[in-house]
């Protein structure tokens, strides 16, 4: 019954994950069938259990009263032949109904019910904590290759879906700057998960340093591809251990760097360095710093591809520029789920996702050649035309 709740919060989980990607798809239906019939299976178990449950109750009540049975009715025979007396006849009763029955059926409730839930869920929280094992025929990646390399990418979800990504070929060189735009709920989320290793194709490979990576190990894969996703992360603790999270040998100076490359010194200096306490969540700070901690976070890492899913939704123009100019000086592929033109126009190319196609050049070329994507590009600049901070704006740009 266990197994089944963890089915049930695990299928719900996945399309209310991706929802916009399950309405672009028009899979709601059968998005609800899988769900519903999950919980069916843990209705269904859950009844098993109660079954059992009863007829245990059952089994302990008599057992419990089977031996005051067989004392009453042997209790004339051992009157008679002087074995017990009266007295001793009603304090064995009085025993057995007040404190051997309920006893024993306490115990067995306990062993029974919360003892074997107490174990399997320790169990569970056991393999849940235990450290992933890389896959057996995970291999290293050359140290000397980073580029990102996508051969007829196809992904959907489910058998009879719609494919998000279909036969996708896609090359971003080390260094390279790519920008992915669409209308909302296109897949592009999706995408992101596709080239960071978290989502498997039905079709096609995405190769890093020439190496599938399905193949690459685990250990080296999380930390040489960084996705940072729209919805920014802080946990309990230093400011400096939020940073130094995945560089644990970082240098004062390192963060310094990042910290002034992404835009969140500020931040740092208000809060009073970067050994000040943050709650769980980053319950002190607001969206935006915490996704400037994030940034900060991945940009002091080592890895060598990293993508930005939305991740600075929340910063303002000028400083969603000054992030996205760091990451783009930094050594290694950048990719950017775009929001805003200005990383389209920032970025060396662009892949624009159509729904039924795809298409990939530079700002320029798509804006020439694609009504989609200058109607994209149109819509994105309307707000900002009679904004005061474009001039601005075009001056990180530049």
């Amino acid at each position: 019954m266990l197994l089944a709740k963890e089915e049930v919060a695990r299928r719900a989980g996945a399309p209310f994950g991706g929802i916009r990607d399950t309405i672009a798809c028009a899979a709601e239906d059968r998005a609800v069938g899988d769900v519903a019939r999950a919980v069916d299976d843990e209705v269904a178990l859950t009844r098993s259990l109660a079954r059992a449950t009863a007829l245990r109750s059952l089994i302990v009540f008599i057992g419990g009263q089977l031996p005051l049975v067989v004392l009453l009715a042997a209790a004339p025979w051992m009157l008679r032949e002087g074995h017990l007396t009266f007295g001793e006849v009603i304090g064995a009763v009085t025993y057995l109904t007040v404190s051997l029955e309920p006893a024993l059926r306490s115990m067995v409730g306990v062993v029974g019910s919360w003892g074997i839930d107490l174990v399997v869920s320790l169990g569970r929280l056991g393999e849940g904590f235990a450290e992933p094992e890389p896959p057996e025929n995970g291999s290293a990646l050359p140290a000397d290759r980073y580029d990102l390399t996508v051969r007829g990418l196809t992904f959907a979800y489910g058998p009879h879906a719609d494919p998000v990504v279909q036969d996708l070929d896609l090359t971003v060189p080390e260094g390279g700057h790519l920008a992915v735009v669409g209308p909302s709920g296109i897949g592009k989320s999706t995408l992101a998960n596709l080239l960071a290793g978290l989502l498997a194709p039905q079709r096609g490979t995405v190769l890093l340093g020439g190496m599938d990576v399905r193949q690459v190990c685990t250990t080296d894969l999380r930390r040489l591809v960084s996705l940072v996703p729209q919805e920014a992360y802080v946990f309990a603790g230093t400011l400096r251990e939020n940073l130094t999270y995945l560089a644990p040998h970082s240098t004062e100076r390192e963060l310094t760097e990042a910290a002034i490359a992404v835009g969140l010194q500020p931040v740092i200096d208000l809060l009073g360095g970067f050994d000040v306490q943050v709650g769980t969540g980053g319950a002190d700070l607001s969206n935006g710093e915490k996704q400037l901690v994030s940034l900060a976070r991945v940009y002091l890492s080592p890895a060598q591809i990293v993508i930005l899913d939305e991740a600075t939704s929340n910063l303002d123009p000028i400083g969603e520029a000054r992030a996205k100019a760091a990451f783009a000086h930094r050594q290694g592929i950048l990719v950017v789920i775009a929001h805003r033109i200005s990383s389209a126009r920032r970025a060396e190319r662009v892949l624009l996702l159509d729904g039924d196609s795809m298409h990939l050049g530079t700002h320029d070329e798509l804006l020439s050649t694609s009504t989609l994507y200058a109607d994209l590009v149109g819509r994105w600049d309307a707000p900002t035309s009679t904004r005061g901070p474009e001039n601005l704006l075009r001056a990180v740009n530049v």
